[in-house]
């Protein structure tokens, strides 16, 4: 794949939000307002370039029945030091995110990439996947901020916006004004994409910590129970 497709790939196609619906709880909690939405995008972008990185360059020393807890370790350290960071130099912004900061260890989109792509890629794709990744998820809670903000404060980044001052819809600024949102957003990239999002989804006990466990299961029996739980998801 050309660097520039693994770039890209995170900003619409395979955006890790509104295409992939994955760290939505962030998402929601950050995106009443445009400075916590950059701020935690940034920071979780950050974290996602350098914890792919690190496991690419690793992933030949991790041992696959541990490989879980490894990521979470390394992604912690990362996090760890984001935190410190923004809490020495920008303490309001430390402030305003709160505990979603600390979440960002099991947020789903930074170990997802370490399982599906850092593990097996090189370490400049890792690097490139974890900056269109960040980039989308940038995207996306800045997209949700400005609604929510604009339309739900009449401001923007905290300046006022004087002739939506008076005519605001202050439910967008609360949860159930987030996942409407958030509805309306997963309908347009949807519209844009032709719901043509190249995920594709497979199933097999190649990998899997538990095989052995569960070695009762032929892997086409495995399949079919994969495909299952798919269909009542």
């Amino acid at each position: 794949m050309k660097r520039s497709s693994i770039l890209l790939k995170g900003l619409l196609r395979e955006n890790p939000v509104f295409v992939l619906v994955l760290g939505t709880c962030p998402t929601l909690a950050t995106s009443t307002s445009v400075i916590s939405a950059l701020a935690m995008g940034i920071a979780a972008t950050a974290v996602l370039i350098c914890s792919n990185i690190a496991i690419s360059a690793l992933r030949n020393l991790i041992p696959d029945k541990v490989r879980i807890p490894c990521y979470i370790v390394v992604i912690a350290g990362f996090v760890t030091i984001v935190q410190l960071l923004m809490e020495a130099y920008l303490p309001s912004l430390y402030e305003m995110l709160g505990v979603y900061l600390a979440l960002i260890v099991v947020n789903c989109i930074i170990l997802g990439r370490a399982e599906a792509y850092a593990n097996s890629h090189t370490v400049g794709e890792s690097a490139l996947d974890g900056l269109g990744m960040g980039l989308g998820f940038l995207l996306a809670l800045l997209c949700m901020a400005t609604i929510r903000e604009v339309f739900g404060n009449g401001s923007w980044a905290g300046i006022s916006i004087p002739f939506l001052k008076d005519h605001t819809v202050p439910i967008l600024t609360q949860s159930p004004g987030g996942f409407l949102v958030f509805g309306v957003m997963i309908a347009l990239v949807i519209a844009i994409t032709n719901g043509k999002a190249p995920v594709k989804k497979s199933f097999s006990c190649e990998g899997c910590p538990s095989a052995a466990a569960c070695g009762k299961l032929s892997p086409a029996a495995c399949e079919m129970n994969g495909k299952e739980a798919a269909g009542h998801d």
